[in-house]
């Protein structure tokens, strides 16, 4: 099921969640709404849902304006962060739920236990079917959850944080799960999260929103390697940034020319922004960025030094080999290896 949303709206009395979004979701495609608190990517959801009408705007389910329908006669399912599970039913009453209450179409008792059945070995509960929520782990909780989402045979799957409750190792496994169950099933299946790492590992496709806008559209290399605004690149994997001026398509800090091209780039204040992994050390100071160790501190295989850099000791942080001898009031050369220029704001 396609999934189109166009110039869509949403106000909250005074306040604008969503400013003029569009997006268009293809058919079986695992989509991840990604940004900060207060982005807009949960109101999207319940857009999308039909728990929220558009202030303005459509959403399209195909051909079909939904805008209007209910989430019933969207059929979407939808996993919530907290499970929202029924304590005093079953793990298989709670997954046949959605098909037992149907007033239209409702299936035979005998199927809704074959469907209960089939889906617990998809999510590989098979034998806790007699089991209460309260006998089951958070990741069992939230599998459990999924598979009653899936019950309904929904056009569109809707999933809001749906590892935000669980500690970090569940949620790696649990990432990986849902990736092979989505290859399996193939539903168009778009996925709510504050989390990079999992935005980067799940997603075909992830959507970086920020202050009810969407900032950039595209697949996990597209958002890493080619950010299309400052606030994408330092949202998205660890960022440096400086100040610097442009003058004839070469880069200066102060008045020292650091060693970087920019001929397609109009003179005037920009910021260099750079990954603190993706650099060069170099000897000497010519034709480099060079600053002072202010902090260093040894992270997994990396050490991560703080640097000052120029005359208003600007700085930044890189990552080094932990053979560096690197220590405070060290003097280091570098020159990163990837980089953007953006205007200066204003």
């Amino acid at each position: 099921m396609e999934v189109r949303v166009a110039h869509v709206r949403k106000e909250f009395d005074r306040f604008t969640a969503l400013r003029d979004v569009s997006l268009d979701i293809r058919s079986g495609e695992l989509i991840a709404l990604l940004g900060p608190s207060g982005s807009g990517k949960t109101t999207l959801l319940r857009l999308i849902a039909g728990l929220e009408r558009p202030t303005k705007g459509a959403i399209f389910f195909g051909d079909e304006d939904a805008s209007l329908k209910t989430v019933q006669e969207r059929n979407v399912g939808f996993v919530f962060q907290h499970y929202a599970l029924f304590r005093h039913m079953t793990v298989a009453e709670n997954i046949g739920f959605g098909l037992k209450v149907r007033r239209h179409n409702r299936p035979p008792d005998a199927e809704i236990r074959r469907r209960a059945s089939e889906l617990l070995d998809l999510v590989q509960l098979t034998g806790l079917e007699k089991r209460y929520p309260a006998q089951l782990s958070g990741g069992q909780r939230q599998r459990v959850a999924l598979a009653r989402a899936l019950a309904i045979e929904p056009r569109v799957l809707l999933l809001d944080e749906p590892f935000g409750a669980l500690d970090a190792q569940v949620r790696r496994e649990l990432r990986r799960w849902l990736r092979e169950i989505h290859d399996k099933t193939g539903h168009t299946t778009v996925f709510v999260t504050h989390d990079q790492e999992e935005a980067l590992e799940l997603a075909d496709r992830v959507v970086v929103m920020s202050q009810g806008r969407i900032e950039q559209v595209g697949t996990a290399d597209d958002v890493y390697d080619t950010p299309n605004s400052p606030f994408v690149f330092s949202f998205i994997g660890e960022s440096s940034m400086l100040p610097v001026k442009v003058e004839k398509g070469e880069v200066w800090i102060a008045d020292r020319a650091i060693g970087i091209a920019a001929p397609d780039t109009p003179d005037g204040e920009a910021v260099l922004y750079f990954r603190p992994h993706d650099i060069e050390l170099l000897e000497g100071s010519g034709g480099c960025i060079a600053g002072t160790v202010a902090a260093s501190r040894r992270v997994a295989g990396t050490r991560h030094v703080e640097l000052e850099v120029g005359g208003d000791r600007q700085r930044v942080e890189l990552e080094i080999p932990t053979s560096h001898p690197a220590s405070e009031k060290t003097r280091i050369a570098f020159r990163p290896k990837k980089w953007k220029l953006f205007p200066a704001a204003g």
